[in-house]
C-alpha cells in the first residue's frame, strides 16, 4: 500500500515552520519576562512557537494523509497586475496623490481576475478609494497629499 503525499501541504507547512522559526529566533534577543509581567519578547516567542507547531502539523498531515493534488496553471495575469499595482502605489503615491494612486491600484487589482467585468472593476475601485481615503486620510490622519504634490 502506497502512502499519498501532498506536496502543497508539505510546502505550506514548511513555510509556516520557517516563518515561525524566524519569529522565535528574533524574539530571543528581547527580554521575555514572566507570564504575569510579559516582556517585549514574550508575545513574538509565543506566536512564533504556535505558528511553528501549526506548520509542523500541516507537514505531518501532508506526509501521512495527503491528497494527490496537481498544481494548476499559473495565473500570470493576476501575478503581473497585482505586482504592478503594488509597485505603482509605492512609486506614485507622493507624486500623484493618495486618491488617484489608490484608484489606479484598486482598478489594477480588480482587473487581475478574468471574471470581473470592467464596470464592476471601476465600481470596486471607486468604493475602495473612498473607503481608504476615509480610513487613512480622515480617520488616521495620514499625512499624504490627496491630489498631486
Amino acid at each position: 500500500m502506497q502512502r499519498r503525499r501532498s506536496l502543497p501541504d508539505v510546502l505550506a507547512g514548511g513555510i509556516f515552520v520557517l516563518i515561525g522559526g524566524v519569529f522565535v529566533v528574533g524574539s530571543l534577543g528581547y527580554d521575555r519576562g514572566t507570564p504575569l509581567r510579559m516582556g517585549p519578547g514574550y508575545f513574538p516567542l509565543l506566536v512564533g512557537a504556535i505558528v511553528t507547531l501549526l506548520g509542523l502539523a500541516i507537514v505531518v498531515k501532508g506526509l501521512v494523509a495527503g491528497e494527490d493534488i496537481t498544481f494548476g496553471s499559473v495565473p500570470w495575469r493576476a501575478i503581473v497586475l497585482i505586482v504592478a499595482a503594488v509597485v505603482f502605489f509605492g512609486y506614485f503615491v507622493r507624486r500623484l496623490g493618495f486618491v488617484p494612486t489608490s484608484l489606479v491600484t484598486a482598478l489594477l487589482t480588480a482587473l487581475a481576475s478574468r471574471r470581473v467585468r470592467p464596470l464592476t472593476a471601476v465600481a470596486v475601485a471607486v468604493g475602495l478609494t473612498v473607503a481608504a481615503t476615509l480610513i487613512f486620510i480622515v480617520g488616521l490622519q495620514l499625512r499624504l497629499p490627496l491630489w498631486g504634490w
